[in-house]
């Protein structure tokens, strides 16, 4: 309140920049956790993680260059966190049944062929592919957003397609 008793309105500016950024963001964030490995039945509540460490550190975070390359940063680093520990649980899970049958697979997330062999390449490739193809980001953003040189950038995607196209002429997806 002011000094006259009238409520002022300085934090609706930031709360509807937010709101934007939410709207805008939020659909391409449960994507690009599903592509990267959050799996598509919990990439919702990774994608809304993320977007709660946004809200939390929005007066640092809106005045970036590009705040979307953070909240993708984060994104990726929590779905590969929530798949690790996924992971990890049902490895102990299997331990603790000490029966002689092999682990099951997990669930491909997505159904193609493609995705299914996406979520097998290491991290930084999965996320380029993803940031790439679903996204359509151009190599520099990719290469903000992973925190690396758009060298480097560039070779997480030559060699997640080379991959690609071995793993896929191999099954027989790819004629």
């Amino acid at each position: 309140m002011s000094g006259d008793g009238q409520v002022m309105e300085t934090t609706v500016p930031v709360a509807a920049e937010f709101d934007s950024f939410y709207r805008k963001e939020f659909p391409a964030m449960v994507a690009l956790a599903a592509s990267v490995g959050a799996g598509t039945a919990i990439a919702e509540d990774v994608a809304q993680e993320a977007m709660v460490k946004a809200h939390r550190n929005w007066a640092k975070i809106s005045s970036y260059d590009n705040p979307g390359a953070w909240v993708r940063r984060v994104t990726i680093n929590l779905a590969t966190s929530t798949a690790r520990r996924r992971a990890t649980e049902v490895k102990a899970k299997l331990r603790l049944r000490r029966r002689a049958r092999p682990p099951m697979a997990a669930a491909s997330p997505i159904a193609e062929p493609i995705w299914a062999a996406v979520a097998q390449l290491p991290r930084q490739q999965r996320a380029a592919i993803a940031l790439y193809y679903l996204e359509d980001r151009p190599v520099a953003e990719i290469a903000e957003i992973l925190e690396c040189a758009p060298a480097t950038a560039k070779v997480h995607l030559h060699r997640a397609r080379t991959h690609l196209a071995e793993v896929l002429r191999l099954d027989g997806s790819i004629a």
